[in-house]
Formats: C-alpha cells, structure tokens, sequence
C-alpha cells in the first residue's frame, strides 16, 4: 500500500513539475514577445527629421520577412515623411499578447502616445493609437513581421 501511495506522489510531483515548466517557458515567451513589440513600437512612432536614415536603419533592425520587405519597397517615401516631420516621441501605454498563431508568433496589441512639441516650444500634443505586431522569434531574438494600426 505504501509503495503504491509512494508511486502516486512521485507521479503527481512528476505531471506537476512538467506542467510548471511549460507555464514558465509560456510566461518567458510572452515577456520576451511583448518586450520586442514595446521596443519596435517605441522605435517605430520616434521620430528624427534629422537622421532620418538613422530612424530608418533602427526600425529595420528590429523588423523582419513582410514588414520589412513593405518598408524598403517605401524607403524613400518614409525618409521624406521623416525629414519633413516634427520630433517625436513615442511611449507604449499598455501591451498584451492578443494570440499565439499556429507558426509560433504572436500577434501583440499595443496602446501608444506619441507627443509633438508644438511649434511654440511651450506644449505638447498627444496622440493616441492603437497597433498589432506580429512578432516572431528568428533565432535567440523577436522581430516584428507584421505592422497594423487598429482604428
């Protein structure tokens, strides 16, 4: 009798000890997906009309397979919007993993402000906005392959 309760405790530690890890490998990919998206969107709605080549390399760094083939095929036209735009700076208000897809990436809802210095230098104007990105890990680092405003 001991040996059979002995066997059911070792078992029960065993499933346990099993379904604990699977949570903290979860909990690791939902942080280190949601930290990507904070990093890219932060990047992504900060802009430099200065270095607009700059603003342009660090937000490709951070991208990968569909967005950054759309990026590049509107390069120019970024860089323009960029050096023709005011100073920004952009903050993530709040993330969460909306879904996990079947291929491994995560669709990523983002709550942003981007705030402008108006043109005389005594405010700022603040502009909310809602993104999904889809971030997908490409060796040891997430990327985001996807970029959508959500209106």
């Amino acid at each position: 009798m001991a040996a059979v309760v002995m066997s059911a405790a070792i078992a029960a530690s065993a499933l346990m000890l099993v379904r604990h890890e699977v949570d903290r490998r979860a909990a690791l990919n939902n942080a280190a997906a949601l930290g990507s998206a904070r990093d890219f969107i932060t990047t992504y709605t900060t802009l430099d009309p200065l270095d607009a080549n700059a603003y342009a390399d660090r937000v490709l760094a951070l991208g990968t397979g569909e967005f950054v083939t759309l990026f590049e095929a509107k390069r120019e036209e970024i860089l323009a919007r960029v050096a023709a735009a005011e100073p920004t700076v952009g903050t993530v208000l709040e993330a969460g993993v909306q879904r996990w897809n079947d291929d491994g990436s995560a669709d990523v809802l983002l709550a942003t402000k981007i705030a402008t210095a108006t043109s005389d230098g005594e405010s700022t104007d603040e502009i909310g906005s809602r993104w999904v990105a889809t971030a997908v890990k490409e060796g040891q680092h997430w990327k985001i392959s996807n970029l959508v405003q959500v209106i």
